[in-house]
Formats: C-alpha cells, structure tokens, sequence
C-alpha cells in the first residue's frame, strides 16, 4: 500500500458543519456500524477508507437519511438531523451514491436541473399552468443547471443523453446534480471508481475545486494514492469500528491500516453474502 508521500496538512480550524455523535446501525443481528464518530469542519476534504464490509456506505446512509440509526445523533451546523433524506438535503448535505443513479434518458442539463427542485417554490397550480412564477424559476433553474455544467467540466455535454455519456462524465455530472441542491457539505461515495488515471486526477482536481468554492467534502475510497494526496484528515473503518482517524501521514504508516488491508485474506471472502451484497448493510459495497 505504498503511496506517494501526502504533504503535511495543518487541522482544520473552521466551525463544525456535521458532527456524527456515537452512531450505530444494527440490521438484525448484524452490528454494521458500531459507536462512530465523525466531525467535518468548513472548507475540509475528509477520506474515508476500509477494506470491503467495512461499513462505509452504511455509515453514509446513516448521514444522509437513508438509515435511521440504531443509536448515535448526526448534527448539522448543531442541528440535529432527522432520518429523512429530503430534509438533509434541505438542510445542506448533498451526496452521490457507489452505483451511478442518474436519469439515462434525460439529457445532461436536465439530470442537473432534478437537483434543483428542491429549491423552488412553485406550487403546483402554477407549474401546471405555466405560472409567471413557474416560468421564472425553471428559467433560473436553467441557467444554475449550465453554470455547474460548465462548472465540472461538462458544459458541451448540456443535450446529450446521461446513458451516452463516457463513464467518467457521468460521475461528473451525478455530482454536478449533487451541487445543484446548494449543499454546504458534499459526500462522495467512491467517485474514481472504475476510472482510469487521468479520469481519476480530474476527479482530484474537481473535488479541490470543489472545497476551493467554500464546501466542505467527505470522500469514500478504495485508491489509496487518491486519499491521502487528497485529504486534510482520514478516517479509517474495520468491520463497522474506527481504527484509526488523523492526518494522511499517520494513518498511511499504521501498521493495523496497512494489515486491514493486505492482511484480511479470507475475511474479506466472508464479508460477502450469497447474492453479492456484503454483509454490513444492504447497500454496503466495495
């Protein structure tokens, strides 16, 4: 697991956007996620590394909504955060998911501009009728739409169909649709997946672009070099449980990291259910 050496990256001293408070998620038996604990600060890139049935994505779901927990609180800018995806999104936290889910016979101007609903205001009196308050925002919609297009790097792309676009435009563009829904925080659910080197440096630079824009950025991923030339601070999952958590550099030279991941052998086998679902969550992959 030998990585180029990450430069040294000072704390970040910014306000807590989210803190996850001894979060837990049990699916009968099963404890996918025990007792974690996770604070992301404005304007920070926080990686989040396991091997496979870690419970990252579990973890994630827990964030966003898509679980309740078991136990534990998630708070966003001190707010606790009910388990309902729409209001984390409403509240600021946007996310894009391991599988790719975009909207394949929708253009690329029009899957970005779905993100943006959620901050319209139109009633559906006037959306029916083409309301001058309907035609306003789906204009505005419109132009917000192009400008994250243009944004990550997709702004020839606006007509064409989200199915005919190459691999890597289409990670981009799910998180240009993330970005649509003006989050403060963003999470990415391993977005070099299946990329090629240079898909995967865009990746890089567009998630700095990202932060440079005022968001703060959580980052679920198996590269390695990626993470920890990436991130200020990682947090390292085994089997549901914090390893470790600190800077790139401290958590890259931990033996327990390095035998986590070269040296589960078996185990990782195991962590996989009969029909290809790992065992930490339904959605729990990679």
């Amino acid at each position: 697991m030998t990585v180029t050496e990450p430069a040294p990256s000072a704390p970040s001293t910014g306000r807590p956007v989210l803190e996850a408070s001894g979060v837990t998620m049990r699916f009968g038996g099963l404890l996918a996620v025990n007792d974690v604990n996770l604070t992301v600060r404005e304007g920070e890139i926080v990686g989040l590394i396991g091997p496979n049935g870690a419970g990252k994505t579990t973890f994630f779901n827990c964030l966003t909504g898509l679980y309740k927990p078991t136990s534990g609180q998630v708070r966003f800018e001190g707010t606790p955060l009910p388990p309902k995806p729409r209001a984390v999104v409403k509240a600021g936290m946007a996310r894009t998911f391991q599988n790719i889910r975009l909207f394949a016979n929708m253009t690329a101007l029009e899957n970005v501009m779905v993100g943006r609903y959620c901050r319209t205001s139109a009633g559906a009196l006037t959306s029916v009728l083409h309301g001058p308050k309907y035609r306003r925002e789906e204009a505005a919609t419109r132009a917000r739409a192009q400008e994250l297009l243009e944004f990550v790097g997709l702004g020839r792309s606006t007509e064409h169909l989200a199915r005919n676009m190459p691999y890597g435009d289409q990670r981009r563009l799910e998180i240009a649709r993330a970005l649509a829904t003006d989050p403060k925080l963003i999470l990415l659910d391993e977005p070099t997946a299946g990329m090629n080197p240079q898909e995967t440096k865009q990746a890089s630079d567009l998630i700095f672009k990202i932060r440079d824009s005022g968001l703060s950025v959580v980052v679920i991923e198996h590269d390695m070099r990626f993470i920890f030339n990436l991130c200020d601070r990682v947090l390292c999952l085994v089997r549901g449980e914090t390893l470790i958590e600190g800077l790139p550099g401290e958590v890259q030279s931990d033996p327990r990291v390095i035998e986590a991941y070269i040296g589960t052998g078996e185990d990782d086998d195991e962590d996989e259910s009969s029909d290809g679902r790992p065992q930490d969550g339904p959605e729990e992959g990679r």
